[in-house]
């Protein structure tokens, strides 16, 4: 990851921007959680994804030729049928 501060650890997180440029927040790996996870910190609140996600993740794309919809939805609302980002929400 060009140009991005920390390292992704809890004590070093990566420090990142949106696409808009518009807000903060970082984002660790914390392989001591049940599950592992990568936690992703907006101001106050966590999001927490499963560490192996990344790896299905990369699997699918690869199985896609590199490209299909992931989805996306607010943390508040359900995410849409069929997107992978459902399956990879750490509860």
């Amino acid at each position: 990851m060009a140009n991005v501060k920390g390292n992704g650890t809890k004590q070093s997180a990566w420090q990142l921007t949106t696409p808009s440029g518009s807000s903060e927040y970082q984002m660790y790996r914390d392989e001591s959680l049940d599950p592992p996870a990568i936690v992703c910190m907006v101001g106050k609140t966590e999001l927490r994804y499963k560490i192996r996600a990344i790896e299905d993740l990369h699997a699918i794309l690869k199985k896609h030729s590199d490209w299909m919809p992931l989805g996306s939805a607010d943390e508040q609302k359900p995410a849409a049928v069929g997107p992978k980002n459902n399956r990879m929400r750490a509860r």
